[in-house]
């Protein structure tokens, strides 16, 4: 990164939460960048006939003392806090415009919904890439994942992928799963025929999706794995098990042009097998 914007991390003290802010400290700090910690009060209870409003506010500047507390001693970076007010979701992506990258919990229950739900809705409205950090375990993980699909999305999460791996030393798996077509359909081919010749066409987009790296990155270690017999999701959740990081872009070629964020995206969040990071292109950010 070479934007002095902040990273900005939401946090309500869940599990989830206090990883993430852990995460984003940390990333804050090999970047040299400003950290902000940010809690959103739901502005539902803004309303006149709810008084307790106040103590909200109050408890909200209690949690984010905890959490910046909590970093002392073990990241060196000194946070920003910020107490927001209205929807989770909404406040946070709204506040995205003003980071170089928006990171938020997954998986715990929140107030008037899941955290994994709040993630949703700040993946897809955010200005910036969005990291959605879970619990777990990530000592001795190694490793950048990315999904293509020669989307003009999937170009822009191979590129951030890319430059992920190479600044941190890790190897790059560039995933690509394909739904091969029922092969019943009478082409004058076998079925083995017909489901190979697809393959050797969808291995050219494989190709396409990591041309240049070796130019760009001459150190940078490239794994090419096209899948045929999963979806892409289930193929990302199993190559990142053990990865460090899952990139994906924000949509996909297959995905409705009104939709913000495409299944494969949706449903990586659904079932975080590491930090993801949802990248978008310049035409996504300016929806």
């Amino acid at each position: 990164m070479t934007s002095r914007k902040p990273i900005a991390v939401g946090t309500n003290d869940s599990a989830q939460s206090q990883a993430a802010v852990v995460w984003a400290a940390r990333r804050a700090h090999r970047a040299d960048l400003p950290l902000v910690i940010l809690h959103v009060v739901d502005d539902r209870w803004v309303a006149e006939p709810y008084p307790w409003f106040g103590t909200l506010q109050q408890a909200g500047e209690e949690l984010l003392k905890t959490a910046a507390g909590r970093l002392e001693g073990t990241v060196t970076v000194t946070p920003e806090t910020e107490l927001l007010t209205g929807s989770v979701g909404g406040s946070l992506a709204k506040y995205s415009k003003r980071t170089s990258m928006m990171v938020i919990g997954s998986g715990s229950g929140h107030f008037g919904g899941t955290l994994a739900d709040r993630a949703l809705q700040v993946a897809t409205a955010a200005k910036v890439p969005v990291a959605v950090v879970g619990t777990q375990d990530l000592e001795g993980r190694s490793g950048v994942v990315v999904g293509v699909d020669g989307s003009p999305e999937s170009t822009q999460a191979v590129a951030f992928a890319a430059a992920e791996a190479d600044r941190e030393g890790d190897e790059l798996t560039v995933v690509y799963a394909v739904d091969v077509p029922d092969p019943i359909i009478d082409a004058g081919l076998s079925p083995a025929a017909m489901a190979e010749l697809i393959a050797d066409e969808e291995r050219v987009v494989l190709s396409e999706a990591v041309a240049g790296l070796k130019e760009d990155y001459p150190d940078l270690i490239v794994h090419q794995r096209l899948e045929t017999e999963r979806g892409a999701v289930d193929a990302l959740v199993e190559a990142a098990a053990g990865a460090r990081l899952l990139v994906v872009g924000s949509r996909g070629r297959g995905a409705f042009k009104r939709l913000l964020l495409g299944s494969t995206a949706h449903g990586v969040l659904k079932h975080l097998p590491c930090p993801v990071i949802i990248t978008r292109t310049d035409a996504a950010r300016t929806m």
